[in-house]
């Protein structure tokens, strides 16, 4: 066989040449770019590696910055609350420099001008935004979340940053929560508003007006006689109490007690709180005398806002039985001031009928004749609407009795009410907004509900199909507003048919709208008018009669007022401290003024009740923040380890490339060698 130089290229020099080329190149392309291949052709199991952790990487860069954007927002809010502590504190200050009773009316007038300032920097904070958004809206982030009025306008909504695969976390707190929360641990405290003296020591003679005593407040260590009075020296008389209001489970109560003249004021103070369903081995409720001679009632059970109370006395110093009545009206023939009963002054029908108020509302003198009855402290669920403007609003709020939350329109009645709704009836009387008087009875069964005004009686339509009068237990606060709707407005159905009915409440509906506000409270507004000639009652129909069992149910009351309650109303509580300050109000005092004021010290009961609410909010953020904090520096680490995990991958190892290069170039540089040496060969090298 000839050997010719070709073969020697061939098979020396051109495959080790092109090999060693490529592997030059490879690592020299790897030196470069820093990576171990260019295309997924090269390494798939590489590249497949390397696209994992790039995804992985892009979502924790993702994570990352949700979270930084959330623990800002979170920080932030954690700052608007310190501040909010710190002026809370302040407030609490001043209220307590308030109470004392040393306070000139200047003094107080100054601490009043403090706290309004203070109230105006709350509103401020709760309006606090970061980059356009504010911070209590809920998700409603470019609303502003507190009205110059204290209102809330935002939302309960929550919002949660993204922390990972499937989790995430809540960084903000709404307002709804903030301003409108509830708080499970408080019970419920309320109180009745006219201060009660001893009449036996003002009059230490019932006999002789002109012996002179000294005032003194009712304590329940006094009697009967010492609340009453009497006309004569000796005492023997009967007294009734008239009691109304709700137990700790939404029950309605309705209950006359009768008590001696010798009897403790203890004992109808025990009598009361049987009545709330306590017993001889558990007390569901606290009844006790303030220093005023008040009666304060304080629910034991906690995170309930139903409690109610309303009462009012009688004795008939005659020795007759005008006392002892069936239906409460039958007392508005009384008189209420016991001085003039002993001063002979009384221009009551009845002026040895002796009425005691205990409660008593902002009724007008001519509200309670309106409403059937000269004494205004014998009312309870018969009341007329609040005016103001061209709005209406009822003072009780509807409490859903399973959850204790406010009902809506789609509630059902039956969810508020203390029993089954069918057979009982409401009576909605008033002016329409044309000022013409009404007055409609509501029929409620289970066969169909029904409404009658003006001699014509109309049923109340469910929306099934095929529409029919909705039965009692279904009927919604919805249907009911629509009646009182078309009632107040005068646009009733022109035939009794659901086509007619509809067109009705849309006909209404343009002129005035009746609704539940944020706190549960029914409310009517005419539409386009500054001032309403529109008035308003709603009531059970067995309002005033104890003969008959309790209401079912109460929509606006004469009521005791609130001084704690798991509901939170920022605002409006702030509201009513600051007022009782502007009124000079220790105790409520149901004599002058702002008659439902609470007093200054209720007042700091209810800053300590605020306070204790923003406490657990901001410890609520500052939890939120640790989380945050928490996600961050966990998200860090783990894109630390992806990028290291991923470079370990992908990244070339400079030290072992550059040793690899110098291997092929000495490899090279020897192949060349060795092809020289090959090339200078002649036949007499091979004899």
């Amino acid at each position: 066989m000839r050997i010719a130089s070709s073969m020697y290229y061939k098979n020396i020099y051109g495959e080790n040449s092109s090999q060693l080329s490529k592997s030059l190149f490879d690592v020299n392309k790897q030196i470069a770019s820093g990576l171990k291949i260019q295309y997924a052709y090269e390494g798939i199991r590489t590249f497949t590696e390397t696209m994992r952790l790039d995804n992985e990487i892009t979502t924790l860069d993702q994570t990352k910055n949700s979270v930084q954007s959330a623990l800002k927002f979170s920080d932030q809010t954690d700052s608007v609350l310190n501040e909010f502590e710190t002026s809370m504190n302040r407030a609490r200050t001043l209220l307590l420099n308030a109470a004392n009773a040393t306070n000139s009316e200047t003094s107080l007038d100054a601490i009043a001008h403090e706290l309004r300032g203070l109230e105006e920097h709350f509103k401020s904070l709760s309006n606090t935004s970061v980059n356009g958004q504010y911070l209590f809206s809920g998700s409603a982030v470019d609303t502003k979340p507190i009205a110059s009025d204290g209102s809330y306008r935002g939302n309960d909504a929550i919002l949660k940053a993204f922390t990972g695969s499937g989790t995430s976390q809540q960084y903000n707190i709404s307002g709804a929560e903030l301003f409108l929360g509830e708080e499970q641990t408080v019970k419920r405290e309320i109180t009745t508003n006219i201060m009660q003296y001893n009449l036996s020591t003002k009059y230490p003679d019932f006999t002789d007006s002109s012996v002179s005593g000294t005032a003194a407040y009712i304590t329940s260590d006094d009697t009967i006689r010492d609340l009453m009075g009497d006309t004569d020296s000796m005492a023997g008389g009967t007294s009734y109490f008239y009691v109304s209001g709700t137990q700790s489970d939404g029950t309605s109560f309705k209950e006359k007690i009768s008590m001696s003249d010798g009897d403790k004021i203890d004992s109808l103070l025990k009598r009361i709180g049987d009545i709330y369903g306590n017993t001889a081995d558990l007390d569901v409720v606290n009844v006790s005398l303030n220093p005023y001679g008040q009666i304060v009632i304080e629910d034991k059970m906690r995170g309930s806002s139903k409690i109610d109370f309303h009462m009012v006395g009688a004795t008939d110093f005659s020795g007759g039985a005008a006392a002892d009545v069936i239906n409460i009206d039958a007392l508005g023939d009384g008189e209420t001031n016991f001085d003039k009963i002993m001063l002979g002054t009384s221009t009551a029908t009845n002026p040895n009928l002796f009425v005691k108020e205990f409660v008593k509302s902002s009724l007008s003198a001519a509200d309670s004749v309106a409403a059937g009855n000269s004494i205004e402290g014998t009312l309870y669920d018969r009341v007329e609407f609040t005016k103001d403007g061209a709005m209406l609003s009822a003072s009780t709020p509807q409490i859903i009795k399973e959850t204790n939350e406010f009902a809506t329109a789609s509630t059902k009645l039956s969810e508020v009410a203390s029993g089954s709704l069918d057979g009982k009836s409401f009576v909605f009387e008033g002016v329409n907004v044309y000022g013409f008087s009404y007055i409609a009875q509501i029929d409620l069964a289970v066969g169909g509900s029904t409404f009658s005004v003006g001699g014509n009686t109309y049923d109340i339509f469910d929306m099934g199909s095929p529409r029919a009068a909705v039965s009692a237990d279904d009927m919604t606060y919805k249907q009911l507003m629509d009646v009182m709707n078309m009632i107040a407005m005068g646009n009733l159905p022109a035939a009794n048919n659901a086509v007619e009915y509809d067109k009705a409440i849309e006909t209404a509906d343009l002129g005035a709208r009746t609704f539940l506000s944020y706190d549960g409270k029914i409310t009517f507004e005419e539409i386009g008018s500054g001032n309403t000639q529109a008035t308003m009652a709603l009531y059970d129909a067995n309002s005033g009669d104890f003969s008959a069992a309790a209401s079912i149910m109460t929509f606006n009351t004469n009521n005791a007022l609130t001084v704690r309650d798991s509901k939170t109303d920022f605002f409006k509580t702030l509201d009513a401290m600051i007022s009782a300050v502007e009124n000079h109000k220790l105790y409520p005092d149901g004599s002058s003024g702002d008659v439902r004021n609470v007093g200054i010290e209720n007042a700091v009961k209810m800053m300590d009740d605020l306070q204790d609410h923003i406490f657990r909010s901001h410890s609520q953020v500052g939890a939120q923040s640790n989380a945050l904090t928490d996600s961050l520096e966990r998200t860090e680490m783990l894109k630390m380890s992806s990028v290291g995990l991923r470079s370990s991958v992908i990244d070339t190892d400079l030290a072992e490339a550059y040793l690899t290069l110098e291997q092929l170039n000495t490899n090279y540089k020897a192949m060349l060698s060795t092809v020289t040496k090959v090339s200078e060969l002649s036949l007499v090298n091979y004899l």
